[in-house]
C-alpha cells in the first residue's frame, strides 16, 4: 500500500476479541438499538426483556449491544449500563441524517468506528488493516499472525476464540455464497459487504496439504464514495483520538499511521494527496494543507464541531 514505515501495535493496548457471539453486524440491529434504548435506556440492563423487545435470542442481544458500542453508536454508563451518544442520535434517530441506514457513507462511517478504537481495538480489525504488510492473506495465513501476535501481547486465547473472531471480522466485509452463487441470507444482513474494502481474489493451497483456501486482498483505490466532507470528519475524528494536543499532523500521520484515514480506509498516498489539496475549501477554513520540498502537512486551523462536520456528510444526500 506505501512505501512508508509502518509500526507495530502497541502491547500496552486492551484488544477485543470476543463479545460478538461469532455474528457481524446486522442492517437492522444499529437503529433497533438506538430506537429500543431511546425508549427504554435500561434495554440491555434484563437480557430476557431485551429479547422481547428486540424480538431476537440471547446471544444476538449480545451482539446487538457489541456492535452498538463498537461503532460508537452507544457508549456505556455507570448508572443505565449504556446511552445513546451524540453519534448515534445524529445518525439514527428520530431526525437523524441516515435512520435506516439506507446511505453508502453511513457504512463507511460504521467502518471506520469499528475501526478505529483506542481503548479498546477490535483486533483483527486492528491488526489486518493497519500492520499486515503483504497485498493479500489467506485464513491459515491471518490465524497464524494473530496467535503470534496474542502471544506477543502476553494473550493467552485459545485457537477457537482466535478461528471465531477472524471469521466474524471476514463475514463482515466478505459476501458467504452458496455452491450455486447465491449470497446467503445471513450474510445479506451484514452491510459492510456493500463497501467491497475486502476481496477474494483466488485461491492456494495451504502450507499444511493440498487442500485449498481462499486468498483476501484489500481494495487499495481510490474510493469516490467517501466523499471530501466524509474524509475531513474521519481526519477530525482521527486527531482527536490520537494527537489532541497536536495543531499540525504530517502527511505521513494521515497516510499510514496506525488508525489513519489512509490505513483504515485503504487509500494509496496519490488520492491522500489529492483529497488534502482542496481540504482548505472543503473544510470551509478548518484545515489547511502545507506541501514544500521539504515537508508536506496539515494544519487544524480551528477546532471543529464532530456535529456540524457530520451534518455536512450529508448535506447532499
Amino acid at each position: 500500500m506505501s512505501t512508508l514505515e509502518i509500526q507495530k501495535p502497541a502491547a500496552a493496548q486492551t484488544f477485543r476479541f470476543s463479545g460478538h457471539e461469532t455474528f457481524p453486524c446486522r442492517y437492522t440491529w444499529l437503529p433497533k438499538a438506538v430506537r429500543n434504548l431511546r425508549e427504554n435506556p435500561a434495554l440491555f440492563a434484563n437480557e430476557d426483556e431485551a429479547m422481547v423487545r428486540l424480538g431476537v435470542g440471547k446471544n444476538m442481544v449480545r451482539a446487538i449491544r457489541f456492535w452498538a458500542d463498537a461503532s460508537e453508536v452507544t457508549m456505556p454508563s455507570l448508572k443505565q449500563g449504556v446511552f445513546v451518544s451524540e453519534f448515534g442520535n445524529a445518525v439514527f434517530g428520530p431526525a437523524g441524517h441516515d435512520e435506516f441506514l439506507e446511505d453508502i457513507k453511513t457504512l463507511w462511517l460504521i467502518h471506520w468506528k469499528l475501526s478505529t478504537s483506542v481503548t479498546e481495538p477490535l483486533f483483527a480489525w486492528h491488526y489486518l488493516l493497519n500492520f499486515w504488510h503483504r497485498p493479500e492473506f489467506t485464513r491459515s495465513e491471518a490465524l497464524a499472525a494473530f496467535t503470534q501476535e496474542a502471544q506477543r501481547l502476553g494473550k493467552k486465547l485459545s485457537a477457537v476464540t482466535l478461528e471465531h473472531h477472524f471469521t466474524t471480522f471476514l463475514h463482515t466485509y466478505v459476501p458467504t455464497r452458496s455452491r450455486k452463487g447465491e449470497v446467503l441470507e445471513d450474510n445479506l444482513d451484514c452491510p459492510l459487504v456493500e463497501l467491497d474494502l475486502l476481496q477474494n481474489v483466488g485461491e492456494r493451497p495451504t502450507a499444511e496439504s493440498n487442500r485449498h483456501e481462499p486468498i483476501y486482498a484489500f481494495r487499495v483505490e481510490d474510493k469516490l464514495e467517501i466523499s471530501p466532507d466524509l474524509f475531513a470528519y474521519c481526519l477530525d475524528d482521527f486527531w482527536n483520538k490520537r494527537h489532541s494536543q497536536e495543531k499540525t499532523l504530517s502527511f505521513r500521520d494521515i497516510a499510514v499511521a496506525e488508525g489513519s484515514p489512509g490505513q483504515v480506509f485503504k487509500l494509496p498516498e496519490h488520492a491522500i494527496r489529492e483529497r488534502l489539496e482542496p481540504i482548505e475549501k472543503d473544510s470551509a477554513g478548518k484545515f489547511l494543507y502545507q506541501e514544500s520540498a521539504a515537508f508536506q502537512q496539515v494544519i487544524r486551523v480551528e477546532r471543529c464541531s464532530p456535529l456540524q462536520l457530520l451534518k455536512k456528510v450529508y448535506r447532499n444526500t
